[in-house]
């Protein structure tokens, strides 16, 4: 077995980090926990297999034989540094050129870094000659096979496989199939975070001037559809009617008060024409009187026509979450994590899918279980969703439904929570297999006595289950037989009195219902702004940072959701040069454009490079609209000072104007004014062109805002002091100081090398400028000295020519 020295893990930006090498195996075997394969080599190849999780790395060890090594990553290895830990770290965005994405530095994920040198380690002492990167087949998964596929490239053979279901069959089809790492799915991962990032970092710092979490590019459009939805509620006026129904033999009949075209028709909020209500009460005591005193109904009109109910298809991700909310009363959050069992225990296929489509072999085996256990008469033609169906762009796309990965089996070894799931997915898939079931109905007209009013009512009963067949533990009892009475004109139907029959209802139209966590994910995906990666998340993102509440099953806005939405967003979304950023046209059209990139439709610098210039014009459009308006600090500075002046002092100030007429330029001379006349600038809060002169040296030192902030002793851009002596000035002298010793920026040293050729200087003569020796000792300050000099030669040099 050939031996290989171990390779310290590594970044894309060349960063090597610590590798332990740990002599003796049986050593590290100990220390870290780690199981060991039994691999004898003998001359053979030793294979190494990355999965995401510990649970599917068990799953598949056990499809593996020996000379397999099978480990866990943990999930993403490498992302987009956060800790602002270095130059160019806490930066909102990176810069790029010739038509290429941005390469910023990528660090290591709590806890990776170790992790993965423990692989290396053992997977270097084994001999390892292949790995095999099986992450997650979407998106997000390619992005960390990405990371992998460069961490591990120091070993011979590198490369990607990947399966929708965790069992041995797919899993060795997987393997014999395995490729390379699917460049545009990671350009699209890697779009998707600078998009976020900017987004994030750019618009959460607007959004503090409200003392505001965070904004986000999914989140806060989905927080937009629960806010608007209480406006909704709020602004509903209910309409109050009556209604009065009897019962006879489990079948309900209305009375009939008013026809569409009647003076007194009662119409709904929405203008839609309810027959069955009135709003005459008077009208509704005398039809329930009539039915109290009648005995029995006459039937006067009988129409007869049969219903077929169709099957859905096999659960999506926003299908599943929402049939488990209604069916079992799950969160969003508790059937992702049952799902998830699921999968990594090899039960289901992958469960972040927008797919309806499904294996053949998988139909076969249900239409199979189906024929044995109903009959063939319960074989349907299967059914699909939109996305399948002829025509549709994704008819061929690599993922599946969520189904069974042995469809035969109605029951699996887990948990009671898990196999409650697994049933529900089950159902789904085979009824998407199965036929119609079909009830016979009758529509029926009929009249009492002492009432001049109709009645309607519909008797309906089932005479084949198709693919209810398999649906009767979600659905209860079913009525598969006719009623007792008559279906036909004259015959008499009785009504059997009771508390509650026949009964008269006195209700009011209600308002819309709030969103639940399903059917905020519904609206999300009718929208186009969510997928299914991102729905669970966005959901819980918006109640971590206190934009909403969850009572019962309801989402609630909480005053920050409002206020966000409210009074922060329109800053974006109130343009008339663009959409608007947290439309949900506008997020749409990006997760279109990411999609693209996905499948190879568009190429991503031109999409992340068009996002850019978008973004920077609305975000700009945004700062000048908000330098338009007091902050919501201002307004509380100047209430709480206003009262303790005189009127004359307040008077002079306001300049006849009432506070909320304010602009921002008014508030911000007030202020000044207000407190120069006190002699109290230490009070005076930092103006809005300090504070984004502060924000934008911190991004140029590579320093993240707080760390910033650190320097000047306080822990937000609110606590600083404006006024040429306040701690505001002080903080952006330190930074412009430190700004000069920084190293020069890519584009300086371009430029001097670009001005050294146009002008045919010597480069050594051009940092003699400057005093340097070589340009790798050459600042930003050093790059700006020898720029501006060359700037004046050149002038000099126009005008001798002149």
């Amino acid at each position: 077995m050939a031996s290989r020295a171990p390779s310290p893990a590594r970044a894309l930006d060349g960063t090597q980090t610590t590798h332990v090498y740990t002599e003796f195996i049986g050593a590290l075997g100990n220390e870290t926990g780690l199981v060991f394969n039994d691999i004898t080599g003998r001359g053979g190849t030793v294979r190494l297999m990355i999965l995401e999780s510990g649970a599917k790395a068990r799953t598949v060890n056990k499809y593996l034989g020996k000379g397999w090594i099978v480990e866990a990553c943990n999930g993403h290895v490498q992302d987009l540094p956060s800790n602002g830990n270095g130059k160019g770290r806490s930066k909102a965005m990176w810069a790029s050129n010739n038509g290429n994405l941005p390469e910023p530095p990528w660090d290591w994920t709590d806890g990776a870094e170790r992790v993965i040198n423990k692989i290396l380690d053992k997977a270097t002492q084994k001999g390892v000659d292949e790995v095999y990167i099986a992450t997650d087949p979407d998106r997000e998964g390619e992005f960390i096979a990405w990371r992998l596929s460069i961490l591990f490239s120091d070993f011979p053979v590198v490369k990607r496989v990947t399966f929708n279901e965790i069992t041995k069959t797919a899993v060795n089809e997987a393997i014999q199939e395995s490729g390379e790492i699917d460049e545009d799915l990671v350009d699209a991962a890697k779009v998707r975070r600078f998009m976020d990032r900017l987004v994030g970092y750019r618009c959460s710092r607007f959004s503090k001037s409200w003392r505001l979490a965070s904004m986000g590019r999914v989140q806060t459009p989905t927080l937009g559809f629960i806010v608007e939805r209480e406006l909704e509620r709020e602004a509903h006026i209910p309409i109050e009617y009556h209604s009065v129904h009897v019962d006879s033999d489990g079948v309900r009949f209305n009375v009939r008060f008013h026809e569409k075209d009647e003076e007194d028709a009662w119409t709904d909020d929405s203008g839609k024409h309810r027959a069955d209500r009135t709003a005459d009460s008077g009208l509704a005591g005398t039809a329930f009187d009539a039915l109290k005193n009648a005995k029995a109904i006459s039937i006067v009109s009988v129409k007869e026509g049969k219903t077929n109910r169709n099957p859905q298809p096999p659960f999506t991700t926003d299908t599943l979450l929402q049939a488990a909310s209604s069916t079992l009363g799950w969160s969003v959050a508790k059937t992702s994590r049952m799902a998830s069992i699921l999968y990594q225990s090899g039960h289901i296929t992958y469960i972040r899918t927008d797919s309806t489509r499904t294996n053949s072999g998988a139909r076969d085996k249900v239409k199979e279980y189906i024929k044995n256990q109903f009959g063939d008469n319960h074989l349907g033609s299967g059914v699909l969703g939109s996305d399948a169906k002829k025509g549709t762009s994704n008819v061929q796309d690599a993922h599946e439904a969520i189904r069974p990965t042995r469809p035969e089996k109605t029951d699996v070894d887990v948990g009671a929570d898990e196999q409650r799931l697994y049933g529900l997915i089950w159902a789904r898939f085979a009824a998407s297999q199965m036929s119609p079931s079909i009830r016979e109905r009758r529509d029926m007209r009929a009249t009492v006595d002492g009432l001049e009013k109709p009645l309607t009512g519909s008797a309906s009963w089932r005479i084949h289950a198709g693919w209810e067949a398999v649906y009767t533990k979600y659905h209860g009892d079913v009525r598969t037989s006719p009623p007792i009475y008559a279906l036909e004109e004259e015959s008499e139907w009785n009504i059997s009195k009771s508390k509650e029959n026949p009964l008269m209802v006195t209700d009011e139209t209600k308002p819309p219902r709030r969103f639940s966590e399903s059917s905020i994910v519904q609206a999300m995906k009718k929208a186009e702004i969510g997928r299914p990666s991102t729905y669970v998340s966005t959901v819980s993102k918006l109640s971590a940072r206190d934009y909403i509440k969850v009572e019962g099953s309801s989402l609630i806005p909480t005053e920050g959701g409002r206020m966000m939405w409210l009074d922060v967003v329109p800053f974006y979304n109130e343009q008339k040069e663009s959409e608007g950023l947290f439309t949900p046209l506008f997020t749409s059209k990006m997760e279109e454009s990411l999609d693209g990139i996905e499948h190879g439709r568009v190429n991503g610098p031109e999409i992340w490079n068009s996002f850019v210039e978008e973004f920077r014009s609305m975000h700009n459009r945004a700062l000048e609209r908000k330098r338009e308006f007091p902050t919501p600090k201002q307004m509380a500075l100047l209430e709480s000072r206003m009262p303790h002046l005189n009127d004359k002092r307040r008077e002079e100030l306001l300049s006849g104007k009432a506070l909320e007429e304010l602009t921002g330029d008014d508030a911000r001379r007030i202020i000044e004014q207000l407190f120069d006349s006190e002699g109290d600038n230490g009070h005076l809060p930092p103006s809005e062109k300090q504070t984004a002169l502060i924000v934008k040296l911190s991004d140029q030192a590579g320093l993240e805002l707080d760390a910033t902030l650190e320097k000047a002793g306080v822990a937000d851009l609110s606590e600083l002091t404006g006024g040429r002596e306040g701690t505001a000035s002080e903080l952006i002298s330190q930074m412009i100081e430190m700004s000069k010793n920084l190293p020069a920026t890519p584009p300086q040293v371009d430029l001097v090398n670009k001005l050294s050729e146009q002008h045919e200087v010597p480069l050594s003569e051009m940092l003699a400028m400057a005093g340097l020796k070589d340009i790798s000792e050459m600042s930003k300050s050093d790059a700006s000295i020898i720029i501006n000099e060359m700037k004046k030669r050149s002038r000099r040099g126009k005008s001798r020519q002149s």
